[in-house]
């Protein structure tokens, strides 16, 4: 048997950086100290949702991925504590900007930089103003503890992330996140809608699922949103076995057998009765004309 113990965290987030790391590495710490092996941070929490409005000055919070701070800290944390640590931050690469996930190995080492491959762009999140499409496509990462698949906030309402990952031979779904409230309904709460689309890819795929979203209010120019945390656990027939409330900086913990897991998924037949050839609607936009790479 195959025991994990994976974890989720939600905190609020300030102009601070110095302060959002270190919280975030009180949550990371306390999750440790429960048994958690692969704990998982929230979107972009070194610093506010700076997608709120459109700024130019913001382009100044980016950093190489050798140079940023937080990938850094967490490497070293990860390797002091022996956890596996997916940790999010805005990429800069020449002349392109990212937001990435870098996805650090229990003993420090950088394993993978995943780029968000699906971009979103609404009033309260502009991000295309800031971030390049991905360039890295998906992949399944071998850690010490299991194979993870990544993807990141808006990635998480495609199912094609999710799919994808897993053919790759994921065994677990990680999914850091920034959402909240909509600037142009304010009285949506999407919170429900959000977790049933993922406990849709773990249960359609079979495999657990781990979610962290960001919690507390802010705002810029003449946009505001109070992000909902909910952040979540589902196992791997979709069901949530745990969940935390909108408002408290807090973590949570579940524990999976993977083996058990993958004895469960062969059973089920979802991967033996895929018809790839049947899936060219996939491959397009419109339902019609095939995107050639």
């Amino acid at each position: 048997m195959r025991k994990l113990m994976v974890a989720a965290t939600q905190m609020a987030c300030s102009d601070d950086i110095d302060d959002n790391i270190q919280r975030a590495e009180d949550l990371v710490r306390l999750a440790a100290e429960d048994g958690a092996q692969i704990i998982l941070l929230q979107e972009l929490f070194q610093t506010p949702y700076f997608c709120l409005e459109q700024r130019l000055d913001h382009f100044d919070l980016a950093r190489p991925l050798a140079d940023n701070q937080g990938v850094a800290h967490f490497r070293a944390l990860a390797k002091q504590l022996g956890v596996v640590l997916p940790i999010s931050y805005f990429e800069r690469s020449g002349a392109a900007y990212y937001n990435s996930l870098a996805i650090i190995d229990a003993d420090g080492a950088l394993l993978w930089n995943y780029r968000k491959t699906h971009i979103p762009q609404a009033l309260g999140y502009q991000e295309k103003f800031y971030f390049s499409p991905g360039d890295t496509g998906f992949r399944a990462i071998q850690t010490k503890f299991a194979r993870i698949g990544c993807g990141i906030c808006w990635d998480q309402w495609f199912p094609e992330t999710a799919r994808s990952l897993v053919l790759k031979g994921a065994e677990l779904l990680l999914f850091p996140t920034a959402i909240g409230s909509e600037p142009l309904n304010a009285t949506l709460d999407s919170s429900g809608h959000w977790q049933r689309t993922m406990q849709g890819h773990a249960a359609a795929n079979i495999v657990p699922l781990v979610a962290s979203n960001r919690i507390g209010t802010e705002a810029e120019g003449e946009t505001s949103t109070t992000f909902y945390g909910s952040s979540f656990i589902a196992d791997h027939t979709g069901e949530k076995i745990a969940e935390t409330n909108k408002v408290d900086e807090t973590y949570l913990t579940a524990k999976f057998d993977l083996d058990e897991i993958e004895a469960y998924r062969r059973a089920w037949g979802v991967f033996r009765d895929r018809r790839p050839e049947m899936y060219t609607a996939l491959r397009t936009l419109d339902g019609q004309n095939i995107i050639e790479r």
